[in-house]
């Protein structure tokens, strides 16, 4: 606002060197007279509502004062009200810190801000400002604080809301339990064996993933969390663990020995064939060839049994 001071006549001698003061009853002290007929206040507030005046002093004539006129702040109401959150999106991890930002596109005055949270409207807190936004902190973000949640704006003309912003908090997956499950008491070769993990904490989506030793058997999801199985059918015995991952971190299980029980027969036949593979391996070439003599003495020895006049007569 501009306060502009004007003589009416203005003065005839030429050259006349005046004195503009300001004053008003809402100031606690008087402010200094300059040469300028113009006072510009950055802001005008509610409570700079009283009497304006202002004089004029030219040089040894009478001080000139104006009339006394009022003027009455009238504050604009707060309109627009909206509520952000930091980090955006409305989403928080666990034990991070979630900033609700409550703004108001226009307002005037000391604004009162609150912060609700739920449909129900539980109160959080309240602010006072001479702002057109304000911010409340939750340094701590839990499982418990993901909810709906809204503020509203009162510059003296009744509270304006917000809409609603909903808040998921994102929780790390926890250390996963592999079990394992056979169609038996005891695992055979050829059983179907099922592996299952689970995570007790952990927001969904969870990826699960499945190993044998350190070789990935393959994965399983579970779009809306608890835990997802993996069928294979038992070959090897040794450890088995899985892991459980939410893009938040992933986590292992502890290892689970899984024990395969070979059948007798299948046993005997390993066996027939490791030997024979031992025996090969050892003796290379030397086996072969005894091998393939041992196997044309045996072919002969049969055609001589099976037709002796055949071979009599051959020979004379």
């Amino acid at each position: 606002m501009t306060l502009i001071c004007k003589i009416y006549p203005a003065p005839q001698t030429a050259g006349v060197q005046l004195q503009f003061c300001f004053f008003s009853d809402v100031w606690n002290q008087r402010l200094p007279c300059n040469t300028s007929p113009k006072l510009q206040i950055p802001k005008m507030w509610r409570e700079n509502s009283g009497s304006y005046w202002c004089e004029a002093k030219p040089e040894k004539t009478r001080v000139i004062r104006s009339q006394r006129f009022w003027i009455d702040v009238q504050r604009v109401r707060v309109s627009d009200v909206s509520l952000e959150t930091q980090p955006p999106g409305g989403q928080v991890m666990e034990g991070k810190k979630l900033v609700l930002v409550c703004s108001v596109a226009k307002g005037t005055g000391n604004i009162t801000f609150l912060w609700y949270k739920g449909a129900m409207g539980f109160k959080l807190g309240t602010k006072t400002l001479r702002s057109l936004t304000a911010d409340f902190e939750i340094l701590t973000a839990r499982e418990s604080d993901a909810e709906q949640y809204y503020c509203a704006a009162d510059n003296g003309y009744g509270p304006s809301l917000s809409g609603l912003v909903s808040i998921t908090v994102r929780i790390p997956v926890s250390h996963p339990v592999l079990t394992l499950r056979a169609t038996g008491a005891q695992a055979v070769v050829g059983d179907m064996v099922e592996l299952h993990c689970e995570a007790q904490r952990g927001s969904p989506p969870i990826l699960y993933r499945f190993y044998h030793e350190d070789i990935i058997l393959g994965n399983s999801s579970a779009p809306s969390g608890g835990g997802a199985s993996f069928n294979l059918t038992a070959e090897h015995s040794g450890n088995y663990f899985c892991e459980a991952d939410n893009g938040l971190g992933a986590q292992h299980s502890e290892a689970v020995l899984l024990n395969i029980t070979v059948p007798t027969k299948d046993r005997r036949e390993l066996l027939t064939i490791g030997v024979i593979e031992g025996l090969l391996g050892t003796l290379g070439p030397t086996a072969v060839i005894l091998l393939f003599c041992y196997w044309l003495k045996k072919k002969i020895g049969k055609r001589s049994a099976r037709d002796p006049l055949s071979e009599r007569s051959k020979w004379g």
